[in-house]
């Protein structure tokens, strides 16, 4: 019972020497050891690091998960250590809506018919949305976490033993510099200085002990670095697989809706069903419609915008043509278009007037339109 009460008190007295030496320094009444310029270094850039990972780690759940409500019931489940339900996404939700109403309004009818085409579609939108939060969240977020929760907090641990130790290490000082002011006036204190000494060589090789840790656990700042970057790059695949996944559903959605188009409303002009953007950029896009060669009109032939194109009487420009790599699989809607197989190389040039999302193609003996957005041109 004595023995703890005489630790209390103990650590009672250090934690008000600790403070006073705190607030002397605050008010520029105490000297304050400073950390070398390197140090100081590591400190500031370790700050950065926990600080922009916390930004980035808030905004990439509210991008994987906009509901606030929803987020908050994960992190119970994780903080309680259970497995977070499997919840509907969107996209699986309006899949639903979309089927249950094809049901009941008709499913033979144009609208029930399209209804179910896009409903399926939405459910292999909604199943990619899961998969890709599934992976951002176990290669990108967990990481994250972890260094914030692990990491990060045994760094802030071993700052603050060295903040203590700096404080001691101070105050030290200060009472030595005291024994000496009253040595100059009384020999009696000798025995004091003496004391002080021996208090600062302690405090001395702790703070420098603890400088050492601490240096150590901020240098490692670098491999974590290494780390994030891993799991950047990982996130980012995973969000270009889900962008290229949806882009294909709608690809295929598109062409369905668009050779069931002219059946529906019958004798309506029924546009290009490509969509309008295409993963090159815009400037990629300029640059090859400039240098695709373009063959002359011929007499009489139609509009490259109409159905009914002739092209057994188109040739190959006599300037040249460009050569073109198939990015995916492409099945042709009707007569007038080229069927594609990915990997494979054709040749490809323009009409005068045609749709800047389309090409004439050939391979071998047979020509036909094809989309753009399925190509890689070749210089």
């Amino acid at each position: 019972m004595d023995f703890n009460m005489k630790k209390l008190a103990s650590d009672a007295g250090i934690f008000f020497t600790r403070a006073v030496q705190f607030t002397e320094e605050k008010f520029g009444q105490a000297e304050k050891t400073e950390l070398d310029a390197h140090f100081e270094n590591l400190l500031s850039r370790a700050d950065s690091t926990k600080n922009w990972t916390e930004k980035i780690l808030r905004q990439t759940e509210v991008l994987l998960q906009p509901n606030p409500s929803a987020r908050v019931e994960e992190f119970l489940y994780e903080k309680l250590d259970r497995k977070v339900p499997s919840r509907v996404t969107n996209g699986e939700l309006l899949a639903q809506y979309m089927s249950e109403a094809a049901n009941e309004l008709g499913p033979e009818t144009p609208y029930g018919k399209t209804l179910i085409k896009v409903g399926e579609t939405e459910k292999r939108l909604g199943a990619a949305e899961r998969d890709f939060i599934h992976s951002a969240s176990i290669n990108f977020l967990t990481p994250l976490r972890n260094f914030l929760e692990g990491d990060w907090r045994t760094i802030s641990k071993e700052r603050r033993i060295l903040q203590n130790r700096r404080l001691d290490l101070d105050a030290c000082k200060a009472r030595l510099k005291k024994a000496k002011a009253a040595e100059a006036k009384a020999a009696l204190w000798s025995d004091e200085v003496d004391k002080a000494e021996q208090e600062l060589r302690v405090a001395q090789t702790e703070f420098d002990r603890q400088a050492e840790v601490t240096r150590l656990l901020l240098e490692g700042i670098s491999s974590t670095h290494v780390n994030h970057l891993r799991c950047l790059q990982e996130f980012v695949e995973s969000q270009a697989t889900y962008y290229a996944q949806c882009y294909r559903h709608m690809l295929d959605l598109q062409k369905q809706l668009g050779s069931t188009q002219g059946v529906i409303f019958p004798g309506t002009f029924v546009g290009n069903t490509e969509p309008a953007s295409s993963p090159l950029s815009s400037a990629s896009l300029a640059t090859a419609a400039a240098t695709i060669p373009v063959v002359p009109t011929v007499a009489g032939m139609p509009s490259a915008g109409e159905a009914a194109i002739s092209l057994d009487d188109v040739a190959p420009p006599a300037s040249g043509t460009r050569k073109a790599r198939v990015l995916y699989d492409y099945e042709a809607a009707d007569s007038s278009e080229l069927a594609l197989l990915a990997d494979e190389l054709i040749t490809v040039y323009s009409l005068p007037g045609m749709d800047p999302d389309w090409l004439i193609g050939e391979r071998g003996n047979r020509k036909g339109k094809v989309p753009v957005t399925y190509l890689e041109l070749l210089s």
